[in-house]
């Protein structure tokens, strides 16, 4: 039994439909490097600024700081990141990307880039405007 389909006068409901799929298939993919769209989000921010403290990664990403440290544990376990501060109580955490946790990002960005390729490989040329007109609907959701 297939499950039901929304109506196809509904953009909102396709495009919760299409970024449900797209989640799952990264999601897996990700998973077999150990990773988690969460790890990736943390790994990407603090390559492009190192030296987030657990606070700054949790306001970035959303979440507690609790689940944050829970990630990054997970991370740091995995050797992809590491603490250049030492650890305790109400201490900054100074967080840096190891050339391992490098791979697992690059990786990761391959992941994306083959679900890019999917999405866009899935509608013609001359409708590959879609990207720009998600990124104005986006704005008009702000």
């Amino acid at each position: 039994m297939t499950a039901p389909q929304p109506p196809a006068s509904s953009p909102a409901m396709l495009l919760v439909l299409l970024g449900r799929r797209l989640r799952d298939r990264i999601d897996a993919d990700l998973k077999r490097s150990g990773l988690s769209l969460r790890h990736l989000s943390a790994l990407g921010h603090l390559a492009g600024q190192p030296g987030l403290s657990y606070s700054d990664l949790a306001r970035r990403a959303g979440v507690t700081v609790q689940s944050m440290q829970s990630t990054l544990a997970q991370l740091e376990a995995l050797g992809a990141i590491e603490r250049r501060s030492e650890p305790g109580r109400g201490r900054t955490a100074e967080l840096h990307v190891t050339a391992t946790g490098a791979e697992l990002l690059e990786k990761a960005r391959e992941t994306i880039r083959a679900a890019d390729e999917a999405l866009l490989g899935a509608v013609e040329e001359d409708e590959r405007a879609l990207t720009m007109l998600l990124l104005r609907a986006l704005k008009g959701l702000e």
